[in-house]
């Protein structure tokens, strides 16, 4: 397991197994998931995590720089539709005596490149900036995108 969140999924999904008995057990693997598509409404998020915690710190300007692979497919789906899958998931398995897990995810029919990500950001803060503590909107930039890590040494250096 690369890390302890990893780790303690893992713990969690082998200990269901195990003491489930007769119980029917979905386990639902989202890839990264991110504010609303429609319910409550869009954009809906409450707290910052994955994903929201860096576009939050770019459109703030605290964030002008990300090494990743701008052509890499970055797979998200929103929360509202993980709810609907876990109830979907749910009531497809009810009254069985087995376990499924499902991966949730949106690359597989719809593809986005971190790419096109960044443009769509870009374009969402230019329009709608963020309003800073004094009230003043906060202009973002393209920013640097590094591909490799020695190109992101050679800046940091």
């Amino acid at each position: 397991w690369p890390n302890t969140y990893v780790f303690t999924k893992a713990i969690g999904e082998i200990l269901l197994r195990h003491s489930k008995e007769n119980l029917s057990v979905v386990i639902i693997r989202p890839t990264v998931i991110t504010s609303t598509y429609k319910e409550p409404f869009p954009g809906w998020v409450q707290g910052f995590r994955t994903i929201d915690s860096v576009i939050a710190a770019y459109c703030k300007g605290k964030l002008t720089c990300l090494l990743v692979d701008p052509m890499s497919v970055f797979d998200m789906v929103p929360v509202d539709m993980v709810v609907n899958s876990i109830t979907v998931a749910m009531v497809a398995n009810a009254n069985k005596s087995s376990s499924i897990i499902y991966h949730v995810g949106s690359s597989l029919r719809n593809p986005i490149n971190f790419l096109n990500i960044h443009s769509f950001i870009f374009r969402y803060f230019t329009k709608n900036p963020w309003i800073d503590k004094d009230g003043k909107p906060v202009k973002v930039g393209k920013g640097t995108i590094f591909k490799t890590m020695a190109t992101f040494r050679m800046y940091m250096q």
